[in-house]
Parts: structure tokens; sequence; C-alpha cells
């Protein structure tokens, strides 16, 4: 009797098609947003480990130098790469745009703050993002799967005062001279294309950037640059202390890191950009 009823009984039905991509989608979003909030609270108790060591004299600065000391190794180079070509690529463009206009006297206030305002900013980002936040996360991943951290933990050390509040200080300590780098090798590489190929006068070309460049625009750049080396480390400590499953959760760890990192900057700067331009908008002096 009971083979009857088993024979007589309707077949599951299946899932469609849009309650699995809806579900999919359900769960994404939910573990997006808990990643965020997950990494809003270290970042808050990161300041506040911060704070307290640093009034007690248990900041830890032997570690937050050697980080620094690796960030400006593997990020000062390949800033200067980038600068070079990124300031010729604005000179030409920009010069063969003002050329057909007739004002080849701005083309220094037009190439001068691009790099400055967007392209200084972004490079210090992608750099960062690309060579210091993944070393942070296959670092930290690394402790996490040989259980280092649990054995802190047990030891009654805190990670985040001794693994993660140091990298985070490092990354604000290198991120705005990484900045400021790519600046001075970006603008005196899009002057001198300016000046040897395209026919400006190097007083032109400085009258046009003083005119319209002022200290608010280094301010802002640095300020970007800010902002993205603590989000990069953040989400570079996080990433590799949630890393599990051995050596692939440290792969899977580092790869996330650098794709989270370079959605973040963008989608950063389009919002410093806005609020910026709302309330510094460009004024010639």
């Amino acid at each position: 009797m009971t083979q009857s009823v088993a024979q007589g009984a309707a077949p599951a039905k299946r899932p469609s098609y849009w309650s699995i991509i809806s579900k999919n989608f359900s769960t994404t979003v939910v573990d997006s947003i808990r990643t965020i909030g997950r990494s809003v609270r270290m970042l808050i108790m990161s300041l506040v480990a911060l704070v307290t060591d640093t009034i007690r004299g248990r900041l830890q600065w032997k570690e937050a130098l050697n980080q620094v000391w690796y960030m400006i190794g593997v990020t000062s180079f390949p800033g200067i790469l980038i600068a070079i070509p990124f300031g010729i690529v604005i000179s030409i463009q920009v010069g063969n745009i003002i050329a057909q206009l007739g004002a080849d006297s701005l083309q220094g206030a037009a190439g001068g703050l691009a790099v400055i305002t967007q392209g200084a900013p972004i490079a210090t980002g992608l750099l960062l993002a690309g060579a210091g936040a993944s070393a942070i996360a296959a670092d930290l991943g690394a402790r996490t799967i040989r259980e280092e951290t649990d054995a802190m933990r047990v030891m009654g050390i805190n990670p985040l005062n001794r693994l993660v509040v140091p990298r985070l200080l490092a990354a604000w300590i290198v991120a705005p001279l990484l900045n400021i780098l790519v600046i001075a090798i970006g603008t005196l590489a899009g002057y001198l294309v300016a000046v040897g190929s395209q026919g400006v006068t190097p007083g032109a070309y400085w009258l046009s950037f003083g005119s319209f460049a002022h200290p608010v625009d280094v301010y802002i750049s640095l300020i970007k640059s800010f902002l993205f080396g603590t989000v990069i480390a953040i989400i570079g400590c996080q990433r590799g202390l949630e890393a599990r499953g051995g050596s692939r959760g440290v792969a899977d760890a580092v790869n996330a890191t650098v794709v989270l990192s370079f959605v973040v900057i963008f989608a950063m700067n389009l919002l410093i950009t806005q609020v910026t331009t709302m309330f510094f908008p460009m004024q010639v002096g």
C-alpha cells in the first residue's frame, strides 16, 4: 500500500528560474550589507583602539613603520610609472581639444587640475589596492589559516590592536605621500609635453595653472587619498581575518580585496567629486 501511495503522489514542483534568481539576488544583497556592516564595525573599533593604545603608550609603532616602509617600496616606483603616461596622455588629449578652440593658454589649467583632482587620487587608490591591500589580505589571511589570530586571542592579545591598527596607520601615512608624488610627476610630465611638442610657452602654462588651481584642490586630493587608504586598509584586514578554507581561502580573500577596493574607490571618487563640485566650484584666481 505504501508503494502505491508513493507511486500515486504528485512529483515535487521544480522551482522557477525567477525564484532561483530572486533568491540568489536577495542572498547576495544581504551578504553585501552584512559585509559593509562588519567593515564599518571594524573601522570604528580600530579608531577606538588607536586612541586607547596611543593614550596608554601601547601603539605598535614598529609594526606600523614596517608596514609604511613596505607600502612605500611596492607603490612608489609603480606610482612614477603610472604618473608619467597619465600626465602625458592628459596633456595630449587636452591640448588637441584646446588647440581647436584657440585657447592654448588654458592647457596648464586643464591638464594640471585633471592630474591633481582626479588622476592622482585614483592612481593612489588603485596602487594601494593592488599592492598594499592585497598584501595585507594575504598576510592576515595566512595568519588566520594558520590559527595565529586564534592563538593571539587565547593569550589575551586582540588581533585588532596588534595587526589592524598598524596597517591602518600605515595606509594613512603612505596614501597622502604617494598622492603628492603622483601629482608632482604627472604635472611635470604634462608640462614637458605641452612645452616641448605642442608649442605652449612655459609662462602661459604656469599662468593658466595658477589662475585656476587653488590650495583647496590639493587639499581635496589629499583628503581623497586619505579616505581611499582608510577604506582599502579596512577591506584588506577584514577579508584577511575572515579567510577560511586553506590556501584557496587566502587566494579568494586577496581577489575579493582587490575587486572590492577598485569598486569602492571609483564609487567614492564619484561621490566626493559631486560634493566638492557643489561646495567648491571652479573659480578664476
